[in-house]
Parts: C-alpha cells; sequence; structure tokens
C-alpha cells in the first residue's frame, strides 16, 4: 500500500515523544505530528520532582530531553493542526487545518488535554489582559502584585506555590472545604505565609478595568449566597481539562466525554488506530503513565503493522 509513513504520532507531550522512540528505534519510518512546542504540559510545569530518575527537574529541561532522544532515533517532526483523519481499508489519511494531508499505515493519538475556561464571555479578550493559564509562562508578569488562582487539585495548588516567588500574595479559591491535591502540595500552600485559601467560593464573573484588562473576580459564597469582590492584577484558573480529541469525533471511538476508549494494549476498536496518555479513558494522568502509554502503543503499532507488511507481500 501506498503510503508516506509506516505510523504517524499525533502529539509530541511524553506519550507521543515516548512512542516515536520506541517506534524509531523499531526501524519504522515514523513522524511526530504537533501543532505546538513538542512536551505538551510538561513544557509549562515549573519542577517535576514524581519522573523515575529525576530527584528534581524542570519541565522545559525534560521537554527538550525527550524531543532530542526522538530526534536521535529518526523521528520526522511535522508542524501541523489535525482536524481529522479519514480510514480507508487499512490506510489513515490525516488531513491538516492548512490543507495538508499525510498518509500511513497506523496512527498513535497522543493529543493530551486541554485546559478549562471560566466559560465567560470575556475569556479570549481577556487572555494576556491578566488572565493566563500558565503560571511558569507569565508569572513574572505578576511581580508586586496580587493574583487569583482559582482549583483545588495538584496544578492549582503547584502553581500557586510557584507564583509567590514573584506575587506579593496570591489568593487561591477553591469550592469545597477540601483540596484534591495531594498531601504534599497541600501542605506547601498551607505552609507558604504568601498564600491566603479562600473555601466555598465559585467564580461569578470577572471585574475588568476602564482599558479592558482583568482586575479581579467576582465570587459567589456558597454558604451565604452573598457575592464578593476579589481584587487581583492576574487570574490563572486550573480547574481541570478536557480531551484535545475533535479529529477524532467522526470515528466512534470516544466516549461521552470525549475520551479515546482503548484496551490495555492502547488499541482501539479500528484496526490500527491507537490511543496513549491523557486523551485515554483512565484513572491516572501523570508523564509516567503517558510515557508508559505510549512504549505500549508503539510496540504494537510495530507488530500490527508487521503483520499487514506480511499480508501485502
Amino acid at each position: 500500500m501506498d503510503v508516506q509513513y509506516d505510523l504517524i504520532i499525533v502529539g509530541g507531550g511524553p506519550a507521543g515523544m515516548t512512542a516515536g522512540i520506541y517506534a524509531g528505534r523499531a526501524g519504522l519510518k515514523v513522524a511526530m505530528m504537533e501543532k505546538s512546542a513538542p512536551g505538551g504540559k510538561m513544557i509549562k510545569t515549573d519542577i517535576i520532582c514524581n519522573y523515575p530518575g529525576f530527584d528534581e527537574i524542570d519541565g522545559a529541561g525534560l521537554s527538550m530531553n525527550m524531543f532530542n532522544h526522538t530526534q536521535e532515533s529518526n523521528v520526522e517532526y511535522l508542524y501541523g493542526d489535525l482536524t481529522s483523519i479519514e480510514i480507508s481499508g487499512n490506510k489513515k489519511t490525516l488531513h491538516t487545518e492548512d490543507g495538508s494531508t499525510y498518509t500511513a499505515h497506523a496512527v498513535i493519538a497522543a493529543t493530551g488535554t486541554v485546559e478549562r475556561t471560566l466559560g465567560f464571555k470575556e475569556d479570549d479578550m481577556l487572555l494576556g489582559r491578566g488572565l493566563s493559564y500558565c503560571a511558569v509562562c507569565d508569572g513574572a508578569f505578576y511581580r508586586n502584585k496580587e493574583v487569583l488562582v482559582i482549583g483545588g487539585g495538584n496544578s492549582a495548588l503547584e502553581e500557586a506555590s510557584y507564583l509567590t516567588q514573584f506575587a506579593d500574595k496570591v489568593i487561591l479559591v477553591i469550592r469545597r472545604d477540601v483540596f484534591r491535591g495531594d498531601l504534599l502540595a497541600q501542605e506547601q500552600v498551607l505552609n507558604n505565609p504568601k498564600i491566603e485559601v479562600v473555601k466555598h467560593h465559585i467564580p461569578e464573573s470577572y471585574i475588568i478595568s476602564s482599558d479592558n484588562k482583568l482586575a479581579g473576580v467576582s465570587f459567589k459564597n456558597l454558604e451565604t449566597n452573598e457575592i464578593v469582590d476579589i481584587k487581583a492584577g492576574g487570574l490563572f484558573p486550573y480547574i481541570g481539562s478536557d480531551p484535545a480529541s475533535a479529529y477524532l469525533k467522526d470515528l466512534d471511538i470516544l466516549n461521552e466525554e470525549g475520551y479515546i476508549i482503548a484496551d490495555d494494549r492502547m488499541h482501539t476498536k479500528i484496526p490500527g488506530l491507537f490511543g496513549a496518555g491523557d486523551i485515554n479513558d483512565k484513572h491516572l494522568r501523570q508523564i509516567v503513565t503517558a510515557a508508559g502509554d505510549g512504549a505500549i502503543a508503539a510496540q504494537e503499532a510495530f507488530h500490527y503493522i508487521q503483520t499487514l507488511k506480511s499480508k501485502e507481500s
């Protein structure tokens, strides 16, 4: 069958890059498609302390280490924003936003998740004007200011702690009275004098200045129903994420939330189409589990392609 690649990996996070390393070392003609910088959420993470072999490493450094390893493994890098995958027999055709098409015997979908917004009409307008989803990227812009962080999971706790090296004060707002993050992250927040925790509040609307910048957020107190305005120079929402799977919506391999339904060998119901990493319906989403998924998916893709080629010869 005339195709450009044996395998195309969609997504350049830890799942995608690990898959590329394994596939390249197995001798496949493999490409990795990514619409932004390699690393996925790793590149936005300040310090990583739970990846085996490193007591502590910054996210950008680990991302670059993995990417360099893919290049040493002969993985071709394709810059593109995938819009759909067309299945024709055993051939997979990938269509990108700029009109380019790529073909392969097998595809590994490893595009992870994207951060949720607060859902207010001004979300787009305020981006970069006081609203940010990346403390590592933008934290330094809020030096000597007060900033808000919304969320009670690990990301919110870790980024709140990170922001204290720049901001005078970090106000961490959660909707319940307990955090969802792990105990170490909780202790770091609760023991940091620059962090104030506000419980039982949910965001109602943005407070916007006369020059159309964020000036704060209006919250609803869930215990009293009172509306409380909290002024701040910056806002970092960490309220969860959704799977980046729009390009798969017509293939009947997603659950109701948009995550890929795959077995423990990363197979979907479509032969030659695999899922790996945070985009899969799974229990634990971590760098190390994404990397494990990528290794399994690449190995399974290798066996699938070898079987396919043996039947064609």
